[in-house]
């Protein structure tokens, strides 16, 4: 073992080695035995392609090189494409038309435009085989001065295609689910200044000769938040309600809602994007499901007569994208030490087949740390969590009595959390000597409802406060050197980023990743989506309201005395370029250290190779040289 200063290491695990052969796996179809699922892939400039695997182990690329399959419905998309009976449904996102593909034709690769107009976009794709239509989330920009509609509408798969509103006249529409005889439809929807876990109602209407009638709600409302609504072949309708302050599965069947199993525990997820599912049915009486308990997902199986629950031993720690037919049990499954991956369980047996992983890179195990959940005090006698990360490299031997730099990593949202699943970009970090600390701050979700709601008028002052007593803790237990502790998160986590770097001084340098600088920019300019967020967050009425202001670190750059570095995508429509151009200016006039990086055609979060890793080795770099190391060659 050699000697050498923390952050200083050399390391197997470089920017190269992540964006190489990384791809992002998610989206997962089942139609028959074949299993699809989506793949952005870096090194295709983000490119969406739907990959198929079929019965005899064939993997194969189905969408054709001119194509990328995503939708920006709500800007952050989900649930695209749709594959029933080997036909493929999906959103190409250069134009947000439809298309089909025809997986049994004499020419499996060619695709026929199933919508034409541009300004409409479309998710959630359901087909409804009684009647020869696809259901889905239409969203129409008919302008730049329009704010977007949202609607269930129908459209034909019979030319030329007509298309129908079923369902108008609330802000928000999610999850249009038909049940298995098409007499019935239930959906999701929600109306400003509510986010979908906030407040959704479940609604149900009867379907006749194509039309909707007699809506009805029922589960839902402006404090409960309704999850994945799904039909079983008996015709009960299954879904995750948080009315008990956790979300838990409820069932509706002859007229009534009742519990189907009751934990202290999260079966669900904030729906950032469409499509996202815990649970899914295994035969009539069986639920196969996935839950979160301290930030760790567990899986498990509820029989729905007797109400027993048995727990499946499995290796993973995060699971996502639950589906199945018959006894196979397919999803996105990862652990502290397994990348992501897509995996085929078999209930029967247990026993399980990896269909593709998200980077084959091969790190030895002396370059991984293992993360340690904490739980550690903060403001008001309140108690947050995260996972800490010892710096770990095999190789490598710190100097006598020298802390190790500590980066605190805030998560965007802020109404999400903190993954422990093993992240080569964290072990970037942590096998070159640095620790890290990722901050389930209040406001993150899988705590409860009680703990989401922390964060309830308070965002800028509790996320804050927990990210540095984070940071605090650790130094305190002598895990950190107290003069070297950076921030760094992206979106919501850039502005928590800038918020602690502006009005407090534990942290000595920072990273924005296409941060909020201006609350009050950001109430007027966001999308539709979060247009009302702040709402919540912050305070009703951003005009009026000082609050704004005051949490704003635009207007406070007289407080600022660290270098930061900023991220930023030029096409962002979620947070605009302006929100790190006016900082950026601010700290230049003040002749504080700053850099600015940008990439002109990426959006919300970074997908080309080029990009992230320039992104990760510029802030590296950037700490290097405030605090002092060498990097190594």
């Amino acid at each position: 073992m050699q000697l050498a200063p923390f952050g200083s290491w050399k390391s197997p695990i470089t920017a190269d080695s992540i964006v190489a052969d990384s791809i992002g796996l998610s989206s997962i179809v089942l139609d028959g035995t074949d299993v699809y699922w989506l793949e952005s892939r870096p090194q295709e400039a983000g490119r969406s392609v739907i990959v198929r695997r079929n019965a005899n182990g064939q993997i194969e690329d189905i969408t054709p090189p001119d194509y990328n399959v995503r939708n920006r419905v709500h800007e952050y998309g989900g649930a695209a494409y749709t594959v029933v009976d080997g036909r493929v449904y999906f959103s190409n996102n250069s134009d947000n038309c439809l298309y089909i593909q025809d997986l049994r034709s004499a020419d499996p690769k060619q695709v026929s435009q199933l919508t034409h107009d541009r300004t409409k976009r479309y998710a959630d794709l359901t087909i409804d085989p009684h009647l020869n239509r696809l259901i889905c989330v239409q969203q129409e920009h008919d302008s730049a001065d329009f704010d977007p509609l949202n609607t269930i509408v129908s459209i034909s798969l019979t030319p030329p295609h007509s298309v129908s509103t079923l369902v108008c006249g609330c802000d928000f529409y999610a999850a249009p689910r038909l049940s298995p005889d098409g007499t019935k439809l239930a959906w999701l929807s929600w109306n400003h200044p509510n986010l979908p876990w906030d407040g959704t109602n479940l609604q149900m209407a009867t379907v006749s000769n194509g039309y909707i009638s007699a809506p009805n709600s029922i589960a839902g409302g402006a404090n409960e938040t309704i999850f994945q609504p799904q039909w079983s072949s008996d015709d009960t309708l299954y879904f995750v309600s948080d009315r008990t302050g956790w979300g838990n599965l409820y069932a509706w069947r002859d007229g009534k809602v009742t519990p189907v199993y009751e934990l202290a525990a999260e079966f669900s997820l904030p729906q950032w994007v469409f499509g996202m599912s815990t649970y899914a049915l295994v035969g009539k009486h069986r639920i196969v499901c996935t839950y979160s308990q301290n930030g760790v997902w567990h899986l498990g199986i509820i029989n729905t007569l007797s109400g027993h629950f048995t727990p499946l031993s499995v290796p993973y720690t995060d699971i996502a994208s639950v589906r199945t037919v018959g006894n196979l049990l397919v999803c996105c499954a990862a652990s502290t030490t397994q990348i992501n991956e897509i995996i085929a369980i078999d209930l029967l047996t247990e026993s399980r087949e990896v269909l593709q992983r998200s980077n084959r890179v091969k790190i030895a195990p002396g370059y991984l740390s293992i993360p340690q959940s904490i739980e550690f005090p903060t403001t008001d006698g309140q108690t947050a969590y995260a996972f800490y990360y010892p710096p770990t490299n095999q190789d490598y031997q710190p100097l006598l009595g020298e802390k190790p730099p500590l980066l605190v990593k805030s998560h965007g949202g802020p109404t999400a959390a903190a993954s422990n699943q093993l992240n080569l970009k964290t072990q970037y970090w942590t096998s070159r000597g640095f620790a890290v600390v990722d901050v389930n701050y209040g406001g993150s979700t899988g705590y409860g409802k009680a703990y989401q709601h922390r964060l309830d008028g308070q965002w800028g002052i509790v996320d804050v406060d927990d990210c540095t007593n984070a940071a605090l803790y650790l130094v305190k237990q002598g895990w950190a050197d107290g003069d070297r502790l950076a921030i760094s998160g992206g979106s919501a986590g850039g502005y928590t980023t800038l918020a602690a770097l502006t009005f407090g001084d534990t942290f000595k340098a920072g990273a924005s990743y296409y941060g909020v600088s201006d609350l009050i920019a950001l109430a007027k300019d966001t999308h539709k989506f979060e247009s009302r967020y702040l709402d919540r967050l912050v305070a009703p009425d951003p005009d009026t309201s000082p609050i704004y202001r005051d949490r704003s670190p635009l207007y406070f750059t007289q407080q600022l005395s660290c270098p930061i570095i900023f991220f930023q995508g030029l096409e962002d429509k979620v947070v605009p370029p302006n929100q790190a151009e006016m900082m950026v200016d601010a700290l230049k006039a003040k002749g504080i250290t700053v850099e600015y990086v940008t990439f002109a055609d990426e959006q919300h979060g970074f997908r080309q190779a080029a990009n992230i890793k320039r992104a990760l080795t510029d802030e590296f770099a950037f700490y290097a040289r405030i605090f002092g190391f060498q990097p190594a060659a």
